[in-house]
């Protein structure tokens, strides 16, 4: 890196570690032109490069400067750093990303695109090390990681995006549906339908698509004890790595959190307000490859891991309603991908492809409400709208502005959807206290707000 990026690395890390805030960060830290974009990039880190950790990673090296890559598979982090990394610049390659963090000083900026129960610990440890952090969703795996995660970017004072862009892309399509909320168009008591499809079998096995599987030695080049990293420790096979890891409750929360977490996130921005938060949560659905007696007592602790069915552990088909400190309400279902936001006076539906509904017609046909709609898209965005998720991270880590989808808004957003999982384990009504982080007469919940870590892997920050 060059002169000038030493210097502002300096600055950052004099103006950052003094315990700045982000929202007084846009005084302190230095613009850039355009030109000194140019010859002046961040430095980039990726941290999990395969699937889509390859993708958002790729994103952050087009913008910035690729130093280094992490990963756990050999051949995952050899792909990335041949296809991604510069002429003339090597990308080194990491395979624990606790090295890379203490040898590359030159990093500004990492993406975290692992399975999700490693997310919080190395985001944590990230901004402890002085870096800016783009994480994949869910960010956390527990709602005590939301408090956790919140608190060390309170702490470190770095810029932190979470990886739900349906806040910046897709045609600001679901912003547009938010300002119609909350112009007030679709009248009072909103509720919301996120609904958000059923979990993908991808299993070898076709008549067994939910398990048992077979176990067997990991791939040539494959840390799997790493892999597993804070989850417990059991015998690898195909059926718990790449895209399936999202189907086992030990590093993710199935479809539940997965994709329930996009629709999610954008029924709080419309109708959680500034404060809203999941108090409430109750409904039914269908486990995949255990039953729901089995999930809940691995959760707590009384049946060992090793004695689990090697099998899918999640909640294949649900219907959740989640109720809203607001007084609002947004229910979350496996149905056909789209979230429905709806009033007394009309409704509209969204997803990535299209916003429809009565309301969206009326203010695209009067000038008047399409211009006072677009003047709220951008008073709720904070500003100009976004030209993408990755580019709204890389101008807030230059500005100092909170990006649009910040861990605050998110965890809000997330902790819904482990309500949603924890009403689906107990079967039962749940009531969650979110300042004392506690549910109401129900010991079996309380002792799933957290997880106990393997020992080795607690979080270092």
């Amino acid at each position: 890196m060059n002169q000038p990026c030493s210097s502002r690395r300096s600055f950052f890390k004099k103006s950052m570690g003094a315990g700045v805030c982000a929202a007084t960060a846009p005084m302190l830290l230095p613009r850039l032109s355009a030109q000194d974009s140019a010859n002046d990039r961040l430095g980039v880190a990726c941290i999990g490069v395969g699937g889509r950790g390859s993708g958002i990673g790729g994103q952050a090296a087009g913008l910035g400067q690729l130093i280094a890559c992490c990963d756990v598979s050999l051949k995952n982090a050899t792909n990335f750093s041949n296809f991604h990394g510069e002429k003339g610049r090597q990308c080194k390659i990491y395979n624990d990303y606790r090295e890379m963090l203490d040898k590359e000083s030159g990093v500004d900026v990492v993406t975290i695109g692992t399975p999700d129960h490693w997310h919080v610990k190395i985001a944590i440890e990230a901004m402890k090390a002085g870096k800016h952090v783009y994480c994949e969703k869910p960010l956390t795996l527990t709602l005590a990681e939301g408090r956790e995660v919140q608190e060390a970017v309170k702490r470190y004072g770095k810029i932190f995006q979470v990886g739900t862009q349906q806040r910046s892309e897709f045609d600001h399509r679901f912003l547009k549906a938010v300002a119609i909320a909350r112009s007030g168009r679709l009248g009072e008591n909103l509720r919301a339908v996120s609904s958000v499809g059923q979990a993908a079998s991808r299993a070898q096995d076709k008549e067994k698509p939910f398990g048992p599987f077979k176990t067997s030695q990991p791939p040539e080049g494959f840390d799997w004890d790493l892999w597993l990293g804070p989850a417990p420790a059991v015998d690898y096979c195909d059926e718990r790595v790449g895209w399936n890891f999202r189907w086992w409750f030990e590093y993710s929360g199935g479809q539940v959190t997965d994709w329930g977490v996009h629709h999610t996130d954008i029924a709080f921005w419309a109708l959680g307000g500034d404060d809203g938060e999941a108090i409430e949560a109750s409904g039914k659905g269908e486990f995949m490859g255990t039953t729901r007696e089995q999930s809940l007592g691995l959760l707590l602790g009384k049946i060992p891991p090793k004695e689990m069915p090697v099998a899918w552990n999640v909640a294949y088909s649900f219907d959740v309603n989640i109720k809203l400190s607001t007084g609002n309400s947004i229910q979350l279902v496996s149905g056909p991908n789209e979230l429905l936001i709806e009033g007394d006076r009309g409704k509209i539906r969204v997803n990535r492809g299209s916003l429809t509904g009565k309301p969206v017609e009326d203010v695209d046909a009067d000038p008047k409400a399409k211009q006072e709609i677009e003047e709220l898209m951008a008073k709720i965005y904070g500003g100009d709208l976004p030209k993408g998720h990755m580019n709204n991270f890389f101008e807030c880590v230059r500005n100092g502005k909170a990006p649009v989808a910040n861990v605050r808004d998110h965890v809000r957003a997330v902790n819904a959807t482990h309500l949603a999982n924890i009403a689906l384990l107990t079967g039962r009504r749940i009531q969650y206290n979110p300042s004392t982080m506690s549910f109401t007469g129900d010991a079996e919940a309380n002792q799933l707000v957290r997880r106990v870590k393997r020992a080795g892997y607690e979080i270092n920050g």
